[in-house]
């Protein structure tokens, strides 16, 4: 049985949630939706103009809402990145949590979005993929929310998981009472690694039509391994259209704030895990269709650590001081377009360690910010590499792709590539972004950058001491203590399977 006629049956009896006033005329609350892909990069979207991957639901969010095209996430990597989502707060704020697969320390319980909706009457839960891969021992549960992840399918498409993330979502809103907003996570797995080789192919769509990103050689085996990646995305977003269809159908729709984006960028070399463009810029549509008008463009810097206080000031809720980002509400309120709001004007992200990767489980601490022009980064182990230690490169997802650049690293047109990737960075790099998207000609040693690169390095600097960022202030090394709770890799050595290198900050 489909739990969304449930759903749709029990609406029928109270006509009054179906209304977008409440007791007394005041307005109803916004339910949210937060639809979060795992691995996406900004270009690959229909809205955002890719001629191959096929995302309606996508596009009709960002027809009746607001396409943003500089959404800048915390952090390179899924746990980091969705920490800052939930806390709004940048990663280096939130000690264990601020890397890969370490705690997500009970200190930050009450704290994060979900719980504060929550506790202001909220219906709150999530189904997918919610915060981590963490340890969240003295939480209840994920903080994303209460767990819904019962419905499975009896056989998913071929390549495809098996989670039937729509049928989870119409299970949560038959739980909740007949006057109560909700509050949901939908965070699919797709188009997180591994694929089925070949399904894009299989699903008729044609290797020349790919665009390969400059980053990456231009080759069969990658425009089919990108294809295989579209697939992930269409599966996301197909579930994504029949969450709004039930919201439509309800009537509900009309008065749920949507957000679709990802969490960080494509698994493929040089993105995810990666600090640069393909890393950590990503799609992002924002529809609330009873608050502001859509078929909007705007090119203003939002950070995710702004959807946590945007969330909160759209329900009624108090923003709590500790959050560092800021609602951008007013700017969805606007009716708009183009640059609207000229003080969100950069965004910063950073990451520490993502996979074990490294000899004694180090990882690779970088810092960015990223304006309309500019991507300024700073790395602060330039000793190290960025990729992981070689063979392996393991801050590279397994894939095709990877395979493809290893074994031809050095032929002529893959060897640049290669160096460019698995290669060690100096310690400042700064990019065009407007004209080097893929991020190749390094700007950091330019006479003619000179002063753009001293401008945003002190911005950058200054506000990660004013917000407390242990690389600012001298105890970076804490970031190497943190134990990692997933898979290790004996050939790495040194402290690796104890998951710390400086027992002097363990806790």
């Amino acid at each position: 049985m489909y739990t969304r006629r449930r759903f749709l049956t029990g609406l029928s009896a109270a006509p009054a949630i179906l209304k977008l006033t409440g007791c007394g005329g005041k307005p109803r609350r916004p339910n949210i939706l937060f639809a979060i892909s795992d691995d996406q990069s900004f270009p690959h979207a229909g809205a955002m103009g890719d001629p191959v991957v096929k995302t309606p639901a996508f596009d009709r969010i960002a027809e009746k809402g607001v396409l943003f095209t500089n959404a800048i996430c915390g952090s390179p990597g899924c746990a980091p990145s969705r920490a800052s989502i939930l806390t709004g707060r940048g990663h280096w704020q939130l000690e264990e949590a601020g890397t890969h697969a370490s705690y997500f320390p009970a200190k930050f319980m009450g704290q994060v979005y979900t719980d504060i909706l929550e506790k202001a009457g909220y219906h709150v839960g999530y189904t997918g993929k919610g915060a981590g891969p963490a340890n969240f021992k003295g939480w209840p549960h994920n903080p994303a929310g209460k767990p819904y992840q019962a419905r499975k399918f009896d056989r998913a498409p071929e390549g495809i998981r098996n989670t039937d993330y729509a049928a989870n979502f119409a299970d949560f809103l038959a739980d909740r009472s007949s006057r109560q907003p909700f509050c949901f996570w939908y965070g699919a797995s797709e188009p997180h690694r591994p694929y089925k080789p070949g399904i894009g192919l299989e699903s008729g769509k044609k290797l020349e039509d790919v665009v390969v990103p400059p980053f990456l050689p231009d080759c069969d085996v990658v425009r089919s391994d990108i294809l295989d990646y579209y697939v992930e995305i269409e599966w996301f977003d197909t579930q994504l259209g029949k969450m709004l269809d039930t919201l439509e159908e309800a009537g509900e729709l009309e008065n749920t704030l949507v957000i679709v984006t990802s969490d960080n960028g494509m698994p493929f070399p040089r993105a995810k895990a990666f600090m640069y463009e393909y890393g950590i810029h990503l799609p992002l549509a924002v529809a609330w269709p009873a608050a502001f008008p859509g078929g909007r463009q705007v090119d203003d810097l939002i950070s995710f650590m702004d959807f946590a206080p945007t969330f909160l000031e759209a329900a009624g809720v108090p923003v709590p001081e500790i959050m560092t980002g800021r609602s951008f509400l007013d700017v969805l309120r606007s009716g708009k377009s183009g640059t609207v709001d000229h003080t969100r004007s950069s965004a910063l992200s950073g990451r520490e360690r993502h996979s074990h990767s490294r000899f004694d489980n180090l990882g690779y601490p970088s810092r960015a910010l990223r304006t309309h022009e500019y991507l300024y980064i700073r790395n602060f182990a330039p000793e190290r590499y960025p990729a992981g230690d070689p063979p392996g490169y393991y801050d590279i997802d397994a894939s095709p792709s990877k395979t493809y650049l290893l074994e031809h690293k050095d032929e002529p047109g893959v060897r640049e590539l290669f160096e460019l990737t698995c290669g060690k960075n100096p310690a400042e790099e700064l990019y065009d972004i407007r004209n080097d998207p893929g991020c190749l000609k390094n700007l950091a040693d330019s006479p003619e950058h000179a002063q753009v690169k001293a401008t945003l390095k002190k911005e950058l600097e200054d506000t990660l001491l004013a917000q407390g960022d242990p690389r600012l202030t001298g105890n970076g090394d804490i970031w190497e203590s943190y134990p990692r709770f997933n898979k290790m890799r004996p050939e790495l050595g040194g402290f690796a399977e104890k998951g710390k290198y400086n027992p002097a900050y363990q806790r």
